[in-house]
């Protein structure tokens, strides 16, 4: 992305600004967030100079960035800031006033952890009632609550990801969010008008202005394809599925590798486009792409603790149980590869658990319903919940806790789950049994290094219980054990730890 030379000023006593005569005709939007930077960016129907009055109080825009060069294409960056702090901000030109307003402002990137709340949509793109019905059910969920940073899964702009496409699906769509919070875009199928080596002037490229040089956290990835940032205590790696080597040793895993090796964040999230999991309008198990980042992707993500991966392309909504070790196709899952088989919520079998020694375990969610809703079985045996309705997915995190919300376009809850990071006790439950041609097994919540072992009595309130099983040893918050079931006479089975 073409960068601008910024000179940084300061006005003194700001006054009334006149306004210009030009037009805004896209923007403002927000750019490449960090702790002390930001990218405002914006279109003119005329060439102009660039001018971003800003400050700390909304009367008093003390400050101003500029760039002289007269241009239709405006980016400013503004730099010198104080992390975690609101600015409000106007943009101008030479003659004046170009756009300003009570929601003209912005809230610099923490340093360290806060509550936050992203905004994920997948699919978005499609233009029409369904989209901003979407939409509209998230403001209204979100309400005052201000929106941190929101994504873009791909399939940002139907059906090419032509300019045009992307100022009304896009632009003209979220106004008031592009204004106030910064977005981080994936590229999709759509966006790359299904070209697997579009050229550097694909609108998409020109459009964002993404960090190839790590200035918003994370190891340099030298390009706008895929890309990585920090937000307090969250991770984020935005990948490419569409347009960039998916191999285990090229450019993109190589560079992967190195930053997740440097990641330090509490959190870590991944997004792409292509998801290595799905039974909705597409199918993992027959598509290249969704085979690749499955088979060559997942394993690096997993061996450094990926808390969540979110992907579009299927136009529905899918999550998964606390996963895994699956890298192959759908019928090769076993229950090895299911850390955590409850719902992961609170009220029903409890959040789903990482932490400790153990950092094994993700969530694998399909957003792609944010514009349309598609067919296909749902079935894939990965997921806890599948469904094909419009929405998009809240994500708010609190320290080492994670609450997602799949949020219909009616605004009712389609799903929700936890996620507990630390190395607090971890409560005991059984989580599954099952009986099958006489062999029963048991799985359970377990928390890595504890012992535990199956008991069985006559009664629930017998003094004595028979161990039947050898001492078992939990290696993850996930832990299962078969053996022989007796139904004559009639027993009861328990899971007990070891030392209590």
């Amino acid at each position: 992305m073409r960068s601008q030379a910024v000179r940084l000023g300061l006005i003194l006593g700001a006054g009334a600004i006149p306004s210009s005569a030009a037009e805004v005709t896209r923007g403002p939007y927000l750019q490449s967030g960090t702790p002390t930077s930001l990218v405002i960016r914006w279109r003119t129907d005329v060439n102009t100079d660039s001018r971003v009055h800003y400050g700390t109080r909304s009367n008093l825009l003390d400050q101003i960035a500029l760039d002289p060069a007269q241009t239709p294409e405006h980016i400013v960056t503004l730099s010198g800031l104080a992390p975690n702090t609101t600015y409000y901000y106007a943009i101008a030109d030479d003659t004046g006033i170009l756009a300003e307003g009570p929601d003209y402002f912005f809230i610099t990137s923490p340093t360290t952890a806060k509550p936050t709340r992203l905004w994920v949509l997948g699919d978005a793109g499609t233009r029409n009632f369904n989209q901003r019905a979407v939409r509209d059910a998230y403001y209204a969920f979100t309400a005052a609550r201000h929106t941190d940073l929101w994504l873009m899964l791909g399939d940002n702009a139907y059906s090419t990801g032509r300019d045009s496409e992307y100022q009304a699906a896009v632009f003209d769509t979220y106004p008031h969010m592009l204004r106030k919070s910064v977005l981080w875009p994936a590229l999709g199928n759509h966006d790359a008008a299904f070209d697997p080596d579009p050229p550097p002037d694909l609108p998409f490229f020109d459009i964002f202005t993404l960090p190839t040089a790590g200035q918003a956290g994370g190891v340099p990835s030298g390009t706008e394809k895929y890309y990585s940032y920090n937000y307090g205590n969250i991770h984020l790696i935005c990948l490419d599925s569409m347009a960039s080597d998916r191999s285990s040793t090229g450019p993109m895993c190589t560079w992967l590798r190195a930053d997740l090796a440097d990641n330090v964040s509490e959190w870590t999230f991944a997004y792409w486009h292509h998801p290595p999991y799905t039974k909705g309008s597409h199918n993992s198990d027959g598509e290249h792409e969704l085979i690749e980042m499955r088979e060559n992707v997942l394993p690096v993500l997993e061996a450094f603790g990926v808390d969540l991966v979110m992907c579009g392309h299927s136009h529905n909504y899918e999550r998964s149980y606390l996963l895994h070790g699956h890298y192959d196709f759908s019928d090769t899952l076993i229950p090895e590869m299911i850390l955590d088989s409850g719902s992961g919520r609170e009220a029903e079998s409890g959040p789903y658990r990482k932490g400790g020694e153990d950092n094994r375990g993700a969530v694998y969610v399909v957003a792609g319903s944010s514009g349309q809703t598609g067919g296909g079985s749902l079935n894939h045996p990965a997921m806890f919940i599948s469904m094909s309705q419009l929405g998009s997915l809240v994500l708010d995190v609190d320290g080492s806790r994670l609450d997602a919300t799949f949020l219909r376009s009616t605004g009712t809850i389609g799903d929700t789950f936890t996620v507990l990071k630390g190395g607090a006790a971890v409560a005991l439950r059984i989580t599954s049994f099952t009986v099958d041609a006489g062999i029963m097994t048991f799985r359970w919540s377990s928390q890595a290094g504890n012992t535990y072992s199956i008991q069985r009595a006559k009664s629930l309130f017998s003094s004595e219980w028979e161990t039947i099983s050898p001492p078992i040893t939990a290696t993850g918050s996930n832990t299962g054990w078969s053996g022989l079931i007796e139904f004559d006479p009639p027993l009861f089975y328990r899971v007990t730890r070891l030392g209590n």
